[in-house]
């Protein structure tokens, strides 16, 4: 009986220390933001001890910052009931998330009076009380619109999933359309007639990104002018796309009017004072507690586009394509039941959205029209030459000139040298950045020698550019 005993007391006490160096670990993994790989050991604890407010508190922040804001609730209500410094803080983040927004904001409310008390910084929490006040709106406002199809893809990818008509102008990745500028995670509108672009850049003098626009001129492009107005500011304005009347601009932004991460608003360009108007928030559905960006609009093709990483892993996004309104109807808030409401707010079914089945049926068949004229455009073109503002050229049997065909040919073989130089370049960039100190200094000479090499061949190409023109219009 004697053993057993000491049996038992050695596995309690066995079983106390594993229990000590798992709380141990969790909260270092908490404290490095490492929350994916606490998670567990806090739900563990969690349900061994349902009613400590600190338990309840790390584990109802990891599942929130790990996308499981629906699992936070309850264990970060818990926290909040027993008192636990911050509960009030992360429940309101959970609630804004789940599209809660009125207990939102009265637990905003009251964590703000408390740290009046105190004599704390309530900077934070009013940022936060803010959003929620904006998501309520927007919840009493959300617009019907009809969602025909969603896709799931690689964030990096994303843009290939808009299929949009000719008309409508085209769309780039920064680093895809400016290949000799530093990574950037931002996009680039080219018009319908190739004559100007509009596109985010990091802007270091506020350290923001601000939306710049450019005019397609005989030697180049003009330098990027930020557009006037409120667009930029002291917030990050990205994925602009401007509509075909050349003054309707939407973009994706953060900052005070957002209800979390970016929004979509759309502005307009006031011709008599020469600056953009008081720029609008679109509401929901478009726009969520997530990231939502690059609203685009093919008139033409009566579809529209937007993205977000709302119910989405880290590195994928969700593209939704919807028939365009004409005028803005939104669902009734009072009459409604709120759950339903809350579904069609969040897109949790694009089904629910089809009100008209036979609209769905022939906006679905004229995505599969413009896709098709997309893949038809790209076999059918060689490659793109602009001659002047009115004049693209998109194979050699457009040339009327046999001395600029013959200067063109000339002109693509040094793109295709530029692209090849460049692209060892940054095999040898990417060596360098990993190879010993000793070996970089070997390497240096070589980048730099190359390097000029590029600039040479930019200023060659650009020089064959002007002589191409100039010979095919006949101008001396």
């Amino acid at each position: 009986m004697k053993k057993k005993y000491i049996l038992l007391l050695f596995s309690c006490l066995l079983g106390t220390g594993a229990y000590a160096q798992t709380l141990a670990k969790a909260k270092e993994l908490y404290e490095k933001g490492e929350y994916e790989q606490a998670k567990p050991a806090f739900q563990r604890l969690v349900k061994s001890n349902p009613s400590n407010g600190n338990y309840n508190l790390w584990y109802g922040v990891c599942c929130l910052k790990t996308g499981e804001a629906e699992k936070a609730v309850k264990p970060l209500e818990m926290a909040v009931k027993r008192r636990t410094p911050s509960g009030q803080l992360y429940l309101g983040q959970a609630y804004h998330q789940v599209y809660r927004f009125e207990e939102a904001v009265e637990v905003y409310e009251e964590y703000i009076a408390e740290l009046k008390k105190r004599k704390r910084s309530t900077d934070q929490a009013e940022s936060l009380l803010q959003q929620s006040k904006i998501g309520l709106r927007q919840l009493r406002g959300v617009e019907e619109v009809c969602i025909v199809d969603s896709f799931v893809v690689d964030k990096k990818d994303f843009l290939k999933t808009y299929k949009i008509g000719s008309e409508a102008g085209k769309l780039f990745m920064y680093n895809e359309y400016f290949k000799d500028r530093e990574p950037s995670e931002t996009t680039v509108y080219e018009t319908e007639l190739g004559t100007k672009i509009y596109y985010s850049e990091y802007q270091p003098a506020d350290s923001t990104l601000n939306i710049l626009a450019s005019n397609k001129r005989q030697d180049g492009w003009s330098k990027g002018t930020p557009l006037p107005g409120s667009i930029n500011g002291e917030v990050n304005a990205n994925y602009p796309y401007v509509m075909s009347d050349g003054v309707t601009i939407y973009y994706a932004a953060d900052g005070p009017e957002s209800i979390g991460g970016y929004d979509i608003f759309v502005t307009r360009y006031n011709t008599q004072n020469g600056t953009y108007l008081n720029p609008q928030n679109v509401g929901m559905p478009f726009n969520s507690p997530y990231n939502d960006y690059m609203y685009v609009v093919d008139e033409y093709n009566n579809l529209g586009w937007f993205a977000s990483d709302r119910h989405q892993p880290e590195g994928k996004v969700c593209v939704y394509v919807f028939i365009p309104n004409t005028s803005k109807q939104v669902y009734s808030y009072e009459n409604m039941e709120h759950e339903k409401l809350l579904a069609l707010a969040r897109l949790s079914s694009i089904k629910q959205t089809w009100a008209d089945n036979d609209l769905v049926t022939e906006a679905l068949q004229r995505l599969k029209d413009v896709s098709t004229e997309k893949k038809e455009v790209k076999q059918k073109h060689d490659f793109e030459f602009v001659i002047d503002d009115q004049t693209v050229y998109y194979k050699m049997a457009d040339f009327r000139s046999p001395q600029a065909k013959k200067t063109f040919q000339k002109y693509r073989q040094l793109e295709n040298s530029y692209a090849q130089q460049s692209n060892k370049l940054d095999d040898l960039r990417k060596r360098y950045a990993s190879a010993p100190q000793a070996e970089r200094g070997k390497m240096a000479p070589g980048m730099l020698d190359l390097e000029k090499r590029i600039e040479q061949l930019a200023d060659e190409i650009d020089q064959t550019a002007i002589l191409v023109r100039q010979q095919e219009k006949g101008i001396k």
